[in-house]
């Protein structure tokens, strides 16, 4: 989604396992959000007012964002460690933003899996460190759901300690 540049770091490629979505998942994630909108939770206008591909329950947008991130949990220390080699980052500072594009709908028993890469950025101006973390959500089919850059900011090295 973001073009590199040619200060930016190495991109380090990664790829999560695979997860099985639910019909329940869904239903979940619908109710904790709160996202009672007739394309969720109303099956028969579903059925009446969608297109053709779009006539049984699917998953919002921000569900398959989610799902993404989840599914990379488990692997990103290993992908944050591998990006950041040399680059003399600080402490993690949080997360700056997220960039999305949705493209093909996420249905239950969608099996979905995330293949990305993370690329350093040149520091800041005050000596952050930015790193891009690209998530392209996939299904069974090979089909992209989602494509979105994660960006994270560490904070500037501490000042080495006189001895």
């Amino acid at each position: 989604m973001n073009a590199s540049t040619a200060q930016d770091g190495p991109s380090i490629s990664f790829k999560s396992h695979r997860r099985t979505i639910t019909e329940t998942d869904i239903v979940n994630f619908v109710n904790l959000l709160g996202l009672h909108e007739p394309f969720f939770i109303d099956m028969e206008y579903i059925r009446d007012h969608l297109a053709e591909g779009h006539r049984s329950r699917f998953a919002p947008g921000p569900m398959v964002i989610s799902l993404g991130m989840g599914l990379v949990a488990t692997i990103i220390k290993d992908v944050i460690d591998r990006a950041l080699v040399g680059a003399n980052a600080g402490e993690f500072g949080g997360m700056t933003g997220v960039n999305a594009r949705l493209g093909a709908a996420l249905f239950p028993n969608d099996t979905i899996h995330v293949e990305g890469e993370a690329r350093c950025k040149p520091k800041t101006s005050r000596g952050y460190t930015l790193l891009e973390i690209r998530h392209r959500v996939i299904n069974q089919h090979g089909e992209q759901l989602a494509d979105f850059t994660e960006t994270v900011c560490f904070l500037p090295p501490k000042a080495q300690a006189a001895t």
